[in-house]
């Protein structure tokens, strides 16, 4: 079982918003006050598979399961720290935990992992093409165009507006990370299995600009997008684009590849090494 804040913060992701109550309204009765019984703790799940777990339970509300009572020697066990946890579960062995401190040394603490940090603004044209634009802000109406300006340009006419929406990660502060790069690929994924639901099918990803920790999240090499399963395209910025004439050259010999493939009716022009 997904641990709950983990949960929530998935869930979130997704658009799916837990609601409780945090504030008591004027003139209402107190909530009678009762004896909850708080259930066993269960075994962390690796992060790979909380997602899967997630979707599962939005689904179909899945059998509890079973919390097995702790071996003698585990009762004994001081708790583990994230890495000697992560090493325990996968059914490996820590490095040095055979050793024991002599004359009472005292090991430095490991240092908690750290949740990676991004932003991005995110649209799907008619549901079919994610656009990714690594930034804190949506573009400014001046963006808005020139966007607009490069898709009709490349015959790219999605029949909706454009909208986009801010997707931040991490979602909720204060959470323990136990391996940040792969909680933030699954809290990515977790965003647009929601908008799934909403009618995204994402046939192609356009990134419009370069981000460090996005492209560790994303793994674009050549024109795919391991992460998505995507041919992929990334590009300048829209500030860039803005801003130069020889980033928007650079860039015309790509929209007849677009044209054809928002069309479908020629190969993949995207072969070409990302950036270009």
């Amino acid at each position: 079982m997904t641990p709950e804040p983990q949960r929530r913060q998935y869930l979130e992701a997704m658009g799916l918003t837990a609601w409780e109550a945090r504030y008591r309204l004027p003139n209402a009765r107190p909530t009678p006050a009762c004896e909850w019984q708080r259930p066993a703790p269960a075994p962390t799940e690796a992060p790979a598979e909380r997602l899967h777990a997630l979707l599962d339970e939005s689904a179909r509300e899945a059998p509890a399961r079973p919390t097995p009572e702790p071996a003698p020697r585990e009762r004994s066990q001081r708790p583990a720290g994230p890495g000697k946890a992560r090493a325990l579960l996968g059914g490996g062995e820590v490095p040095g935990a055979a050793e024991a401190p002599a004359g009472g040394e005292e090991r430095p603490a490991t240092e908690p992992a750290k949740a990676l940090r991004f932003t991005l603004q995110v649209a799907c044209l008619d549901g079919r093409w994610l656009l990714l634009l690594p930034r804190a802000s949506q573009p400014d109406a001046t963006r808005q165009r020139l966007l607009a300006n490069l898709l009709q340009a490349a015959g790219v006419l999605p029949e909706r507006p454009l909208e986009f929406e801010t997707f931040h990660w991490p979602q909720m502060e204060g959470l323990p990370v136990d391996a940040p790069l792969e909680e933030a690929r699954q809290g990515l994924q977790a965003f647009l299995e929601g908008r799934r639901r909403r009618g995204w099918a994402p046939e192609r990803l356009l990134i419009f600009g370069h981000d460090a920790t996005l492209a560790r999240v994303l793994t674009v090499e050549g024109a795919h997008c391991a992460l998505l399963d995507l041919p992929a395209w990334q590009g300048p910025g829209l500030d860039e684009l803005a801003g130069s004439a020889e980033a928007k050259r650079a860039l015309w010999p790509r929209l007849a590849g677009w044209r054809e493939a928002w069309q479908g009716t020629g190969e993949d022009d995207d072969a070409a090494p990302a950036g270009g």
